[in-house]
């Protein structure tokens, strides 16, 4: 298989799409697709500054992978599917088709997708309340092991927990 020379269009079109988080291998395609190259898997390694391959690439091509690393990973809202109600509607239109076709555990576990969706189960954010949506209640309790206490630090102990139930109870 011989391999083409990158046109600079080319060039750009691998770095850019490598930054993008695309594999050697997708990229061997696209570009024969895009541009009519054949190119190796190698080939594309080589535009990868984070790939040993890679590590010689000039300043030109590191800059703009690293400049549009750093956009693509700051611009999720252009990702369609970053967003709930974009993966709320494709839950529904995968719903109904597997319901008109009959396969009900199917269905069963797209309600269940989209029953977490909607309960943030996707998200590290988590709302947690006390009784009636007020604040927690918390207790810190210490657990001692009395054998290593004398006698008297275990009475010492014994009281002053009584002392702060009692004021505790009165407050």
């Amino acid at each position: 298989m011989a391999t083409a020379k990158l046109s600079e269009a080319a060039k750009i079109f691998v770095v850019q799409r490598l930054a993008c988080f695309d594999t050697p291998s997708e990229l061997v395609g696209a570009v024969r697709k895009e541009f009519g190259d054949t190119i190796t898997r190698q080939t594309v390694e080589a535009y990868d500054p984070t790939k040993k391959a890679g590590r010689n690439i000039s300043t030109k091509w590191k800059t703009l992978f690293d400049e549009t690393r750093k956009a693509f990973l700051e611009d999720t809202a252009a990702i369609a599917i970053s967003h709930r109600t974009v993966r709320l509607r494709t839950l529904q239109r995968m719903a109904e088709k597997a319901e008109t076709q009959g396969n009900i555990a199917m269905v069963m576990q797209l309600l269940e997708q989209a029953a977490k969706e909607m309960g943030n189960a996707f998200t590290n954010r988590r709302e947690i309340t006390g009784r009636n949506g007020g604040a927690l209640e918390t207790q810190v309790t210490q657990k001692l092991d009395a054998t290593l206490l004398t006698d008297e630090e275990l009475e010492i102990m014994i009281r002053a927990a009584e002392r702060r139930e009692g004021a505790a109870t009165q407050g």
